[in-house]
């Protein structure tokens, strides 16, 4: 009688798990991230610099940096600085937060409803194509030169890319995401709440970018007409009495404005998408 002889069985070789070195997308180092966001911005300032130290550029057509230095503490030793920065945010505040929430909402019926896109959606269409530039008159003529003029010019400003980047972000939610939703007995404001503006998030911050930036336009616009502060009222100043390094301090001061404004919006994302993170790293 012959032996079976069992197959030989195979014993798993144990090993300690290690932990790999990279995994998924590398994210640069802080200092090197931030050095390659000021590399441009402070070779412009030194071109700057040597432009107008070595005479390249005459100081009557671009004030140097010095000059610009001395304006700026000029004008924060008088307190006039504090009280023109105070005066276009308390424009700009206010109009910002009208103009994106109406914004917001008519981007939301639109998307979401269908007599909202028949009644709404041709007019923000139309209003989107004038310059709100060219209805400073016609404002003028219905509010006057006060506050009011400032505050409704900076809304209407800001209305138009808030709603347009919402619509698009509505109308971008995937179809089979909202009925699976629905198939979990969401539907109403818990749909939209829960599903529509998580998935149409990125475009509004967008939208918030855009019309942040566009204020500043509008404030610019809004404080060349009866006001007597403000950086824009600061811009007319420099232009009647000729002083270039009060122009391109008020240039910087918009510059810088612009710069937080990004800053503050990148934060916002980080906070409200922290899941796109890994893109920073591209």
């Amino acid at each position: 009688m012959t032996a079976v002889i069992d197959p030989p069985v195979a014993t798993a070789v144990t090993s300690p798990l290690v932990t790999p070195r990279f995994l998924g997308a590398r994210r640069p180092r802080r200092v090197v991230s931030l050095a390659a966001r000021l590399a441009v911005p402070g070779l412009l300032l030194l071109l700057w610099w040597y432009a107008t130290s070595r005479d390249l550029i005459s100081e009557e057509v671009l004030a140097g940096p010095g000059a610009v230095v001395r304006a700026l503490r000029e004008l924060a030793s008088t307190g006039q600085l504090a009280e023109y920065l105070l005066a276009s945010f308390g424009r700009a505040a206010p109009g910002v937060l009208i103009g994106t929430l109406a914004g917001l909402l008519l981007g939301l019926w639109t998307g979401l409803s269908a007599i909202g896109e028949r009644l709404a959606d041709p007019v923000m269409q139309m209003k989107r194509a004038v310059p709100f530039l060219a209805l400073v008159p016609l404002f003028i003529s219905w509010f006057g030169v006060d506050e009011l003029f400032k505050v409704v010019l900076i809304a209407v400003a800001t209305a138009s890319p808030m709603y347009a980047y919402t619509y698009l972000g509505v109308r971008g939610v995937d179809r089979k995401l909202v009925e699976a939703a629905r198939t979990f007995g969401l539907s109403g404001v818990r749909l939209v709440a829960g599903v529509i503006l998580p998935t149409a998030l990125p475009n509004i911050l967008m939208a918030l970018r855009i019309s942040l930036s566009v204020s500043l336009v509008g404030l610019i616009a809004a404080e060349q007409v009866g006001a007597t502060a403000g950086i824009g009222y600061l811009v007319t100043l420099a232009q009647q009495y000729y002083r270039n390094d009060y122009m391109v301090l008020c240039i910087l001061l918009y510059a810088v404005l612009g710069i937080a404004i990004d800053l503050g919006v990148r934060g916002l994302e980080r906070l409200a998408m922290p899941w796109r993170r890994h893109q920073e790293a591209r």
